[in-house]
Formats: C-alpha cells, structure tokens, sequence
C-alpha cells in the first residue's frame, strides 16, 4: 500500500486558541480526507498494537485503549508504571514525522499511537510531563478516523477550560509552558463513533 503525502501546512488553516499559560495549534485540515482514510488504514494494519496495564492512584488497570510506541534505538518512555520500549520506525512513520516535523518546526525521535476503539476507549487526566520529554516538549498529534473530544483545563485556575474537536485529518500541537499549566483528556462518549487513531510525535532526551 503506497503512504499518502500530507499538504503543506503553510497552507492549511490554522487556529491558534488564545490561552494563557500555553502555546496551542490546530491545523484543522493537515490531511484531507482521502489521505487520512489511507493512513487510517496504514496503521490499523501494520501497527502492533498492544493493551498494558498501568498504574492510577495505585490501581492496577487496563488501558482503555490500545497503543504503541515507536522510535530510535534506546529512547524508551515511562508513564503510569509502564515502561515503553521502542519499535523500530516504520517506512510509513518515518514518512509522516517529516511532514510534521515541518509543521512543528521541531525534531522527533519518537511516537506514541493510541487506538480508541469505539466510544468506551479514552484518555484521562493529565499532562504530557514525564522527565524524559524535557522542560518545554512540543507534542504534534495527529488524529485519523473518528472525531473525538479533547477538552483542556488549567491546573490552578479551575475556571480556565478548554474543549477542541479533532477531526480526522487535524494536527494539534502543544508547546511552550503548556504542560506545566494544562491537563488534557479524551473522554468516553456514549455516541456512535468510528475508531480513532491518533500519533503524538514526541522528542525523548
């Protein structure tokens, strides 16, 4: 199956939510629709998927979803008790983390996918802060399939909230203080959706 190339994002629209404490970007429509069926379908059948137990509040739990980690040689990632070990990059992979990249204006060495399923998978609470990721990390995610809810707030200005909808195609990236300031979430729905992938490019020290 031949990999789809993105549009360049310089002309893709872009919002840019006027947060404080944060640096956000969407690129609504990084990839048009066409092209994110094929990398749907790309990485529904080459990914390895897996589901982990983590730890939560000293719970042993199943991941509400599916993952995978990719990247170089020897840049593992540890959240929630669990220890990543890399995969190697895949044609497709490397393929996508140069055009977003690009539109990131930011090096990765690595990438986590996550797999919702369906409505009952999901994303809780948190911040994309683990010492491995640096004091700064831009996080460049990209989401395929189904359009899923993905709701911000601000650590200690409880009245300071967010909420976005990734359609298939968008590119979101965070950056700057965003970590430090923000947890984020995908919560489940009771809504019919169709399965979601979604690629955060990250960079391990």
């Amino acid at each position: 199956m031949s990999t789809p190339r993105l549009p360049d994002a310089s002309v893709s629209s872009k919002l840019t939510p006027a947060l404080p404490d944060a640096e956000i970007i969407l690129y609504p429509n990084f990839c048009d629709a066409q092209q994110s069926d094929r990398w749907l379908a790309v990485f529904t059948q080459t990914i390895a998927w897996r589901q982990d137990w983590i730890r939560i509040y000293g719970r042993s739990l199943l991941q509400p979803r599916l993952t995978a980690w990719y990247g170089d040689p020897e840049k593992s990632y540890t959240y929630s008790g669990l220890t990543m070990l890399p995969q190697s990059w895949t044609p497709a992979l490397l393929n996508l983390k140069t055009q977003v990249e690009a539109a990131a204006d930011q090096k990765f060495n690595s990438v986590l996918l996550n797999l919702y399923r369906d409505g009952n998978d999901s994303m809780g609470w948190h911040s994309d802060d683990e010492p491995e990721l640096g004091k700064n990390p831009v996080i460049a995610s990209l989401s395929l399939g189904g359009t899923r809810r993905f709701m911000l707030r601000h650590r200690s200005r409880k009245d300071l909230k967010y909420e976005l909808a990734l359609t298939s195609g968008s590119l979101l990236i965070m950056a700057g203080t965003t970590q430090h300031y923000w947890q984020h979430q995908v919560p489940k729905t009771k809504r019919a959706v169709s399965p979601r992938i979604n690629l955060t490019f990250r960079c391990i020290d």
